[in-house]
């Protein structure tokens, strides 16, 4: 029954979490944003961290103490929030090599995946959570049968594996085709560098084959790709931060050709489908 109390309430934190950041990112971004890594209306990070709080706080007497310092629940959720986003966020780039947030621009962050600022927002959210939310809900277990939890928790599970499955799934494609693009890119560019090295390699040559190689059908083949997306796969490249591209590759001649034009123009493609979702809204 624990469990299943445990499951519900990982649901219902998820949609909360879900709830918080379409909120905070639409009044940010002035425009609707849907976030979250699945499709459906949850934010599992979110989910997971007040979980394992309410667990901590339950189990260890000297939490539940009414004594126990504020102080104290800020630094717990502090650090465990920043264990959490920094975990997710590596274990997401090494899976799909892909960014749901990125806090680069955001002062002492580390590697763009964690930050001061953002972490000190969610261990004061931690402690409204701890002293309110948490005892709440708790208040509200005894009012309701233990059969409710067991068929809600079965019923979200078949949803929210279903739901992750289908996520999968659709990443998966959606990398094998940016990498097959990555791949084609990377073909015609050394094609095209090829027909230049023969010639006098002078500077006015250098600069030129960088910018022929920018324009160079890359973003053709962003389109192409684009097109063939599925509507979930629109959505979770909508919902990316940004792509993380692998190391430059470098050609014959030391002339190094930076990946980054193909994240660019995946990002400008990016772009226009958000204006196009917009527009039809």
């Amino acid at each position: 029954m624990i469990i299943a109390q445990y499951f519900v309430e990982f649901i219902f934190y998820s949609f909360l979490g879900w709830v918080w950041e379409s909120i905070y990112c639409t009044i940010k971004e002035k425009k609707w944003a849907d976030r979250g890594f699945l499709f459906g209306p949850i934010c599992p990070i979110y989910g997971s961290c007040v979980v394992v709080t309410s667990a901590v706080f339950s189990t260890f007497e000297v939490l539940r103490s009414p004594e126990f310092p504020v102080w104290g629940i800020f630094i717990i959720c502090y650090i465990g929030s920043a264990v959490a986003e920094f975990s997710t966020s590596w274990i997401l780039e090494k899976r799909f090599h892909a960014r749901w947030w990125d806090y680069s621009t955001i002062p002492l962050n580390i590697q763009g995946r964690i930050c001061v600022p953002v972490s000190i927002g969610f261990g004061l959210a931690g402690v409204a959570i701890v002293k309110y939310l948490i005892p709440a809900i708790e208040g509200a277990h005894s009012s309701v049968n233990p059969i409710v939890y067991e068929v809600l928790a079965i019923v979200f599970a078949l949803i929210f594996g279903a739901d992750f499955a289908l996520t999968e799934a659709s990443l998966s494609a959606l990398l094998k085709d940016v990498e097959k693009m990555h791949a084609e890119f990377n073909e015609k560019a050394q094609e095209r560098y090829e027909k230049v090295a023969s010639a006098p390699k002078t500077i006015e040559q250098k600069l030129w084959v960088e910018k022929e190689l920018v324009e160079l059908g890359h973003d053709q083949l962003v389109r192409a790709y684009a097109a063939r997306l599925s509507i979930n796969q629109k959505r979770i490249l909508l919902g990316i931060s940004r792509f993380v591209p692998k190391p430059d590759l470098t050609f014959a001649g030391s002339y190094s050709i930076p990946i980054k034009h193909l994240t660019d123009a995946l990002s400008d493609r990016v772009r226009e489908l958000r204006k196009k979702v917009d527009s039809e809204k």
